[in-house]
């Protein structure tokens, strides 16, 4: 039988019971979100297992929810199973105060460079991997640009007219 959403839906659910939520199927491509804390353990899994493969990690990165207190910032790993060519998408989020998440690294080389972008533009600690320092802004950046926590405009700026922008 050929690997499909449903299928593995139901491979994930009976090992990981209702450790894994958030069912969704967004264009066709299966989402879950699982706790951060087992997130190599979902992610080794889902490498390991014969009937599933995602041996590929298509891409990682991270999403800020403002509003969503306790779980504002998401980490999003993006897999890709070569053999059948199916892509899932599997989320953990985690606290703002404190965004450690476990390393990918071991088990996906292509992890080291996206986790040290999604740290320099998020602020997610990976814990555990081998190298965590800013790989695109300058070291002396104390602030995360990527995080929605500055308005988009200077609101006291007088040289801009709203209605040459249509406002």
């Amino acid at each position: 039988m050929p690997l499909n959403n449903e299928k593995i839906q139901q491979i994930l659910t009976e090992k990981f019971g209702d450790q894994l939520t958030d069912w969704q199927e967004p264009y066709g491509m299966l989402t879950f979100t699982g706790p951060k804390e087992s997130n190599l353990k979902v992610l080794q899994f889902l490498f390991d297992e014969p009937s599933l493969g995602f041996r590929f990690l298509t891409d990682l990165q991270a999403v800020h929810y403002p509003d969503n207190k306790g779980q504002e910032l998401a980490v999003v790993y993006h897999l890709h199973n070569l053999v059948d060519n199916i892509r899932i998408r599997f989320k953990v989020f985690t606290d703002i105060t404190q965004p450690d998440v476990f390393s990918a690294t071991a088990l996906y080389q292509s992890a080291n460079f996206m986790e040290r972008e999604t740290y320099d533009f998020f602020g997610v600690n990976f814990t555990g991997h081998p190298n965590l320092i800013r790989i695109l802004n300058v070291d002396e950046m104390d602030y995360f640009p990527m995080r929605k926590e500055f308005p988009l405009e200077d609101q006291t700026r007088s040289d801009k007219d709203d209605e040459m922008f249509g406002r």
